[in-house]
């Protein structure tokens, strides 16, 4: 695949849309690990409402309906007091690392004390078939390479 476009060796496999968000919890699509290898989780703080908090986490699933965080897949809250405001955060996952018999993975993102902007993009590599774009979210919408 030395050659190959790099959307064709990515999935775009979850999000939670770019918006702002009251304070509480939005969590992401699901991601189903036995299409990929990793998964990178990229967390985006837009403008942060005063005194406001944005915490981010990844959990994991045996059959997609009881969750657990996956242990050492959390970010260090980030916080409008600290200038976290237009930041971003990176978590990644490999398949290796969820607990036995797990597959299921999704992002949580909670926002604490004041209304902010964020958003999250989980990208997967490492695909064990491809093409990619046979694994993007239905709202990918177009693909220039």
């Amino acid at each position: 695949m030395a050659n190959a476009n790099l959307s064709e060796q990515l999935a775009i496999v979850a999000t939670i849309d770019p918006d702002a968000y009251g304070t509480g919890t939005q969590s992401s699509d699901i991601v189903d690990m036995k299409y990929f290898d990793r998964v990178i989780f990229i967390v985006m703080a837009g403008d942060l409402g005063a005194s406001a908090t944005l915490d981010f986490k990844v959990q994991e699933s045996a059959d997609g309906s009881i969750w657990s965080d996956l242990t050492g897949k959390s970010i260090t809250q980030l916080t409008q007091s600290g200038g976290d405001s237009d930041k971003q955060a990176i978590v990644e996952v490999r398949a290796d690392e969820l607990s036995a018999g797990y597959r299921y993975l999704k992002g949580v993102m909670t926002v604490g004390t004041a209304a902010s902007d964020c958003g999250m993009v989980a990208i997967a590599g490492d695909l064990r078939y491809s093409p990619a774009e046979d694994y993007d979210l239905s709202s990918v919408n177009e693909i220039v390479a």
